[in-house]
């Protein structure tokens, strides 16, 4: 891995996290936001889209490592392009295809991905505060991303994957974040969320149906009017958490071996 990628695939690792050593947290301190790698582009949106419409099947577009910080793309076929360790803060994909797309390890602070089609995709270890992603399509997708303030709603999340990934309990446990992430009226429909990090979230009208939270933390999250119809809440945090009008609650499953079930709060 070059050196220039190496520090924020340790960065990408820390946020969600992962235990490192000392040498990435110093990285950490030393971050500049501000800086041209992390607000300036090195494309243009014709340059992007000319390597789009050049991708084939075997060959799909590749914009590994580029900084298209601040681009807006909104609207362009990326569908299977190669994303990885790219710079896209504030970045726009309004709408764009993105399906089969590759984001992982990524920084995508602040980016708009607003009724993209993200269906299939791969978060591994993106960066993806205050995002947002509101009615995107992310079906299917594996998100083990950090989603923190970030807006997905109306967003459809059929069948996506944000459970840890149990494969690397060496480096740690890696796991989505979507603490204080505004989920109203999302679609988890048999969505794998088991050990995410959901804190504060406001689960408004939400569908969690089939969904597994287990282990996950959904302390002080709102869940008003929330559809959790044989959901799995196994050793859930409940927390604080407001359960307020729960739809399909008597058919949840494992409910009665929540976490502090006696301070939720509910109506």
């Amino acid at each position: 891995m070059p050196g220039r990628w190496r520090w924020a695939f340790a960065l990408s690792l820390l946020s969600i996290g992962v235990a490192l050593p000392a040498t990435a947290q110093d990285m950490m301190r030393h971050l500049d936001l501000n800086s041209p790698a992390m607000t300036k582009s090195e494309m243009t949106r014709a340059q992007v889209e000319a390597v789009a419409k050049a991708a084939t099947p075997g060959h799909p577009a590749d914009f590994d490592g580029k900084s298209l910080n601040g681009l807006d793309l909104s609207g362009l076929d990326l569908s299977g392009a190669n994303f990885h360790a790219a710079l896209l803060n504030k970045t726009k994909f309004v709408g764009a295809k993105l399906d089969h797309a590759v984001f992982d390890q990524a920084w995508m602070l602040n980016a708009d991905l607003s009724r993209a089609d993200l269906q299939h995709a791969s978060l591994f270890a993106a960066q993806m505060l205050h995002a947002k992603l509101d009615g995107a399509d992310l079906s299917h997708a594996r998100i083990v991303a950090d989603l923190t303030d970030a807006s997905l709603k109306g967003a459809k999340l059929v069948g996506a994957n944000l459970g840890a990934d149990m494969k690397n309990q060496s480096m740690g446990l890696m796991h989505a974040v979507l603490n204080s992430a505004d989920l109203d009226g999302a679609d988890f429909h048999d969505a794998d969320l088991s050990r995410a990090e959901l804190q504060f979230a406001s689960l408004h009208k939400t569908d969690l149906s089939g969904a597994s939270l287990v282990g996950a933390n959904l302390g002080g999250a709102e869940l008003i009017d929330t559809n959790v119809a044989h959901a799995n809440f196994d050793r859930t945090d409940l927390a604080s958490a407001r359960l307020v009008k729960p739809k399909g609650l008597a058919s949840a499953r494992n409910f009665d071996k929540a976490v502090n079930r006696d301070r939720m709060l509910r109506q």
